[in-house]
């Protein structure tokens, strides 16, 4: 179990480090449904991660990723896509990102954030985690390492549920300094806000390129 744990944690990182949904929760403490709408927000984003991670642990399991103990052949074939993915994204951030001078450009519906109701909270957050094509590829590729690693069904859950530990960090942490710090907390969130929003696509495109890297040497290792 410890080399599963081993293999999702810089997936988990990747995840944590989101700018744009930090930026959601930070922009959703700021509001008069802060108390709930923040913990809604957190609580779908665990349920994203949760729902695709299990998913692709049973095809994963179904597929036969481990072969006699060994990881099948298969597997690291898939890590080479999931590399080349997210090196194509690093790219898309990187040319993407603003130029010195211009102010950084966040999605339309953030425009909107004031008047989201609890239920709507938790559905961007299960959206974010679970669909945004980068923590996507991230949830495939943590999930395919546990599933390769041929451990017990008990321990690939405990191994995911740390996956999803550590994802959860990025828009929990916001969270928990709104309700630990009370009314100090605004400057520290708006602090984190504005770093995220310049830094956003520079973020990105070095994290997509790091951990593409990562699968990518995986993968070229397992079929060799």
């Amino acid at each position: 179990m410890g080399q599963a744990i081993g293999q999702v944690l810089s997936f988990g990182v990747g995840v944590a480090l989101s700018p744009v949904p930090i930026i959601a929760v930070v922009l959703m403490l700021g509001t008069p449904r802060a108390r709930a709408n923040g913990p809604a927000f957190v609580a779908g984003w665990v349920a994203g991660l949760a729902v695709v991670g299990t998913i692709v642990l049973l095809a994963a399991s179904g597929g036969d990723a481990s072969e006699g103990g060994e990881p099948a052949t298969w597997v690291d074939a898939v890590k080479l896509v999931l590399g080349g993915l997210l090196a194509l994204l690093a790219v898309k951030q990187w040319r993407g990102r603003p130029r010195e001078g211009d102010e950084a450009v966040l999605p339309k519906w953030m425009q909107a954030i004031d008047s989201f109701a609890p239920g709507k909270a938790l559905g961007m957050g299960a959206l974010l985690s679970g669909v945004n094509p980068k923590n996507l590829i991230l949830t495939l590729g943590a999930a395919a390492a546990i599933a390769q690693t041929g451990i017990e069904a008990g321990q690939q859950a405990v191994a995911l549920g740390v996956f999803i530990l550590i994802g959860t960090l990025g828009p929990g942490i916001p969270v928990a300094i709104y309700f630990l710090m009370g009314a100090r907390a605004e400057h520290v969130l708006d602090e984190l806000k504005r770093w995220m929003a310049g830094h956003n696509a520079a973020i990105m495109a070095v994290l997509c390129l790091v951990i593409g890297a990562k699968l990518i040497g995986d993968g070229i290792s397992g079929l060799a």
